[in-house]
């Protein structure tokens, strides 16, 4: 299968790498990234979307997606899957895949999760939008990126999967820190903390699987002094999308909202920029301490 892939960065590079691994024809283009080893360079978005079966885009927020689906769809061949794995607001999602459907393509929204310890390791989870036929002609390349892939409705059911997805893991991570924070107050081991809670009630990915406390639990970012893993920004990203997804739907979402207010302060006021998300737990002994 001939690919084409745009947007080469930490989680794109892997995954394009994956796909020579596996013996697919892959044409990169990145205004910065360098192409990984076996990717050829095209000169321009439009070069790569020449003559592709798939044209693969892993961009950093919906504007610059419509703009790249502006370039690229003209040049695509009828029949040919346009497949965004960014992580994008809902509404460009659609509006990227009716510009496409139009122009005789198959269009995909499929964000992943698992970050780039996942992309590289081919152990993504893919959260699909789109037809059944064109998820189907994905579909062998989204098991070679990774473990997983959910054909979750029509264009824009990825995104919302990905959206809802993160909304529970920022709030999630912001109570297992409060409540790490609030057991070293009351004097409790935290292995102690984490033996009990792992195996209860209060079992959660960030405490089983990603613990916010260094030298508990399997190793995380907060064993290597917070640096991402998942950056704080990035998490910021997906709780803004939620609840601009909340405000169109007319959903209540109070947690989320909450849980975007403490990262806007984490990220834009307390210096959390490039730490990982859990560096919340740091936040908030920092200010149990004031």
């Amino acid at each position: 299968m001939k690919i084409g892939f745009i947007g080469l960065g930490n989680m794109g590079g892997p995954m394009a790498a994956n796909l020579i691994k596996a013996g697919h024809e892959v044409t990169g283009f990145d205004l910065a990234a360098p192409m990984p080893e076996g990717v050829s360079k095209a000169a321009s978005a439009a070069a790569v979307a020449d003559g592709a079966d798939v044209v693969i885009t892993m961009l950093p927020n919906g504007e610059i997606l419509r703009s790249v689906a502006e370039e690229i769809i003209p040049a695509m061949q009828r029949g040919a899957v346009l497949c965004d794995c960014s992580t994008v607001d809902v509404d460009s999602a659609r509006a990227v895949a009716e510009k496409a459907e139009a122009a005789g393509l198959g269009a995909l929204d499929a964000p992943v999760s698992g970050g780039v310890g996942g992309a590289t390791a081919g152990t993504l989870t893919f959260m699909v939008g789109g037809s059944e036929d064109a998820f189907n002609t994905v579909k062998p390349l989204f098991d070679i990126m990774g473990q997983k892939a959910v054909h979750c409705g029509a264009s824009g059911a990825g995104q919302a999967a990905k959206i809802c997805n993160n909304m529970i893991l920022g709030v999630t991570m912001i109570a297992t820190c409060e409540a790490f924070a609030l057991a070293d107050k009351l004097g409790l081991d935290r292995q102690k903390m984490f033996d009990v809670v792992s195996t209860s009630s209060g079992y959660s990915w960030t405490m089983n699987a990603y613990c916010p406390a260094p030298g508990v639990g399997p190793q995380s970012p907060a064993d290597n002094d917070y640096k991402p893993g998942f950056a704080s920004e990035l998490m910021l990203k997906d709780l803004r999308l939620s609840q601009k997804a909340a405000e169109s739907a007319d959903a209540d979402t109070p947690m989320g909202a909450l849980a975007k207010a403490l990262y806007e302060q984490f990220v834009e006021n307390e210096d959390g920029r490039g730490t990982d998300f859990s560096a919340m737990l740091p936040r908030f002994e920092k200010r149990g301490h004031d």
